[in-house]
């Protein structure tokens, strides 16, 4: 920005705001992670690190990976999980050298400039949009998996669903934080009955062939995946709020990558080692619960799914709005009674009605659909490991450089939906450059 006497003078025309929202959430968490409070306990920590992590993305993605690489789709669960552990580093870094930025935006423009900052702002608001009627298919997947019907019926379900949540939004019903914990909690437990209670029908026959589509796929299904491993750049924030971060800090990173690791691979070996061919559906879970508790595990699936969605969503929704604010001079994100505004609510139907048709037509599948979040918090990754490298020092900045490369090979995979991160970034700075020549422009107003 540069500060001339008439710029001052024209109070009307203020550039976007690169402070960052104090709340967010990506698609595969429900978590919206406070950045000030009370100091924290290790093990308070550690759960709110656990539910950035954590979301209902878990329902599908284990059954997208197999469809796209089979067996090897562990070799991706291995690979992100070791990555997941270098994104700690570099996020709990960042927090630690920025503690008032409070996320992507301010981590991003401090290494690569405001105007990045505001790309990486609207590409994660972006994935949180683009990621709702993804959740909101996957409760309809698993109702239809209980009460039947095709894609017809799923996109009903799915586009209800959405309606349903946007109405409670537009009233002001927040998913409280304690809600949130539940609502983790309700999904470990659902993965936990499944993975232990269908490990007994574990077939080694199932792992062969293992790479039936060859090496190349373990690539597409580690961008899949990548979206059930967004959201430690959520609690990077938090790194102020320990008493002793250079001690508790290690052992809530440790914490958190133990129990996730711990699941992700107990449900990757699980899913492909018990349903064989039969992993490559977009229910998993509801199999694996059938499998571990009969019939009753579908249904047991179906109910899990709608609650999960109903408060993923919610929390997307005032996230999004949260955000939106921060980001616009213009109350795009709430209104004065505190509530997700009434024209992003719209524009979220829009585009979430819009997505949701295209799928029950059959224009796009559900692994395209998951595409466009991947892709749009791909390249918020990639600008905070770039960031990284640029502003920290030390182990965290030497990591961020291999993370970085490892995000662009990911990004490769995500073919035509790299077309809306070009998207965003075309708008964001094609706005900012006329509101800036705006500003500087004597007699406009």
């Amino acid at each position: 920005m540069i500060a001339t006497a008439s710029h001052q003078r024209q109070s009307s025309c203020p550039l976007p705001s690169t402070a960052a929202p104090r709340s967010s959430a990506a698609m595969p968490s429900a978590a919206a992670v406070p950045s000030a409070g009370a100091p924290l306990t290790t093990s308070r920590g550690a759960a709110l690190y656990i539910g950035a992590l954590l979301g209902p993305g878990l329902l599908l993605l284990p059954g997208l990976a197999a469809a796209a690489a089979g067996p090897a789709s562990i070799l991706a669960w291995v690979a992100l999980l070791a990555l997941s552990g270098v994104f700690a580093m570099v996020f709990a870094a960042l927090g630690r050298r920025y503690p008032s930025a409070g996320g992507v935006i301010g981590y991003v423009a401090a290494g690569l400039g405001p105007r990045a900052g505001l790309v990486a702002g609207w590409s994660f608001l972006s994935g949180v949009v683009a990621g709702a009627p993804v959740v909101c298919l996957i409760g309809a997947s698993y109702v239809t998996g209980l009460t039947g019907g095709g894609r017809p019926a799923r996109a009903a379900i799915a586009a209800l669903l959405l309606l349903v949540v946007l109405a409670l939004a537009a009233r002001g019903l927040r998913t409280s934080a304690t809600a949130q914990v539940l609502l983790v909690a309700l999904l470990i437990g659902v993965v936990a009955v499944a993975v232990a209670g269908s490990a007994h029908a574990a077939r080694a026959a199932n792992w062969t062939p293992f790479a039936p589509h060859g090496w190349l796929a373990v690539g597409h299904a580690a961008a899949t995946l990548m979206l059930s491993f967004v959201g430690w750049e959520a609690a990077a924030p938090l790194t102020t709020r320990f008493a002793d971060p250079s001690r508790q800090l290690a052992r809530v990173v440790a914490i958190a990558l133990a129990v996730t690791t711990t699941l992700y691979l107990g449900l990757a070996v699980v899913t492909i080692g018990v349903l064989g061919p039969g992993a490559a559906t977009t229910v998993p879970l509801a199999a694996l619960l059938n499998r571990a508790v009969g019939p009753a595990g579908t249904a047991v699936a179906a109910v899990a799914a709608v609650v999960l969605t109903l408060g993923a969503v919610n929390a997307y929704i005032n996230g999004a709005a949260a955000m939106a604010g921060q980001l616009s001079s213009s109350r795009a994100g709430l209104d004065g009674a505190g509530r997700p505004a009434p024209r992003l609510l719209a524009a979220i139907a829009a585009s979430g009605l819009l997505l949701i048709t295209l799928y029950g037509l059959g224009v796009v599948s559900p692994a395209s659909l998951v595409a466009i979040p991947t892709a749009l918090f791909l390249a918020v990754y990639l600008g905070s490991m770039l960031a990284a490298a640029r502003v920290l020092d030390g182990p965290a900045r030497l990591v961020s450089i291999p993370a970085a490369a490892a995000v662009v090979v990911m990004m490769c995979f995500c073919g035509w939906a790299l077309a809306a991160v070009a998207a965003v970034a075309v708008a964001v700075t094609g706005r900012r450059f006329r509101v800036t020549r705006k500003c500087q422009t004597p007699g406009v107003s």
